[in-house]
């Protein structure tokens, strides 16, 4: 009995103390939990917070137009007539603009390059050749005026030829040499080159889409540079001086007949300086999501040498997509420079050394176009 008695009062004594052990080991339990979570919590304060770096602005908008045309002619037997031929125009407008704050800086390269190739010629002739690049560096003054700072360069890849009827030839008809023999020169790279350099103001009647851009630069610098001592007076170069006397050095290569044979090119200066006023106006219109124009006239007046004589630059394109890499285009150049002298086969007799006349070149093509990047 004193056994049994003891064991209830240990079971009674156990049974009491049991949910005091309980509450002690929760409470326990709590503490360590707080504990983790404040050391935790501690853990994230403390440790080094990683910052989300913003893109690198891009202060530059590039883009790529190149366009590729072919046309071919074949004739069997037409009654109409016409002469077989093949031609190929390529054309790229390159652009690299940047705009920071209020400054920028625009910059645009323009090539062509095209040949036709023509049954009745032995040989390959080059119909289209131009290279153009414009840079301009300016600051905005208001939203619609900036000052601007611009250079120009003008000219082409290769030689342009005049092909003259050969006169003597052997066979049916003139040979490729008999032709080559008959053409003259007419350009080459850099003859001529046109370089220009403008202080000026834009005016930008809407600077958000700049549809058009008129600069006036009544500080304008020009040269006129022609390599070929052949085609310098024809250019409107100058006489070196020790050669100014005309008729002790004169222009003119004759035989004991009295017949030309060659000319004195190296009498001429290589380049000619001129300080004028320049205005330029650029303008660019979007008729449709398909249909787009673009416009530039530029007119140059040389305070040096008679300055109400302007010379003028007046480029026009006209570009139709058809489909989604397709294009119908039609481009016209016109030129007039009072210092050019050009010959034609018309009036040789009259005009030997040629006349001054209104240059123009028209054209048009349907062929591929790509642009890079592409519209979205």
């Amino acid at each position: 009995m004193k056994f049994k008695n003891i064991l209830s009062a240990i079971t009674l004594a156990s049974a009491l103390l049991e949910p005091i052990s309980l509450h002690a080991q929760t409470d326990t339990t709590k503490k360590d939990a707080q504990s983790a979570a404040a050391a935790a919590a501690a853990a994230l304060v403390n440790a080094p917070q990683t910052q989300v770096v913003p893109p690198k602005p891009n202060y530059w908008k590039k883009s790529l137009l190149t366009s590729v045309q072919f046309s071919q002619t074949k004739f069997n037997n037409w009654a109409a007539g016409g002469i077989d031929n093949v031609t190929l125009a390529s054309y790229v407008d390159a652009n690299a603009n940047y705009a920071k704050d209020k400054k920028f800086w625009n910059n645009r390269l323009q090539v062509d390059f095209g040949f036709i190739y023509q049954d009745d010629k032995p040989f390959v002739q080059k119909n289209t050749d131009r290279i153009y690049l414009e840079s301009k560096y300016g600051h905005r003054i208001t939203d619609k005026l900036n000052y601007s700072g611009q250079f120009t360069f003008r000219s082409q890849f290769t030689n342009s030829y005049n092909y003259n009827s050969p006169k003597d030839y052997e066979g049916d008809k003139p040979s490729r040499r008999d032709w080559m023999n008959a053409r003259t020169l007419k350009s080459g790279f850099l003859s001529p080159a046109y370089f220009t350099v403008g202080l000026g103001i834009d005016w930008v009647p809407n600077p958000k889409n700049n549809w058009l851009v008129v600069n006036f630069a009544p500080l304008t610098g020009g040269l006129t540079m022609v390599t070929d001592e052949s085609l310098r007076k024809g250019y409107g170069l100058e006489r070196k001086s020790k050669y100014k006397d005309e008729t002790q050095y004169p222009y003119n290569i004759t035989d004991d007949s009295g017949n030309v044979v060659g000319y004195h090119g190296n009498y001429y200066k290589s380049a000619k300086w001129q300080l004028g006023a320049q205005l330029k106006v650029d303008l660019k219109l979007k008729i449709n999501s398909n249909i787009n124009y673009s416009s530039q006239l530029v007119l140059f007046s040389d305070y040096l040498d008679n300055p109400q004589n302007l010379r003028v630059n007046w480029d026009n394109r006209f570009n139709w997509v058809l489909a989604k890499y397709f294009t119908f285009s039609l481009t016209t150049f016109m030129i007039y420079d009072d210092n050019v002298l050009i010959k034609d086969e018309s009036d040789i007799d009259k005009y030997p050394e040629g006349k001054k006349r209104i240059q123009f070149r028209e054209l048009i093509g349907f062929g591929f176009t790509y642009t890079f990047p592409r519209p979205k």
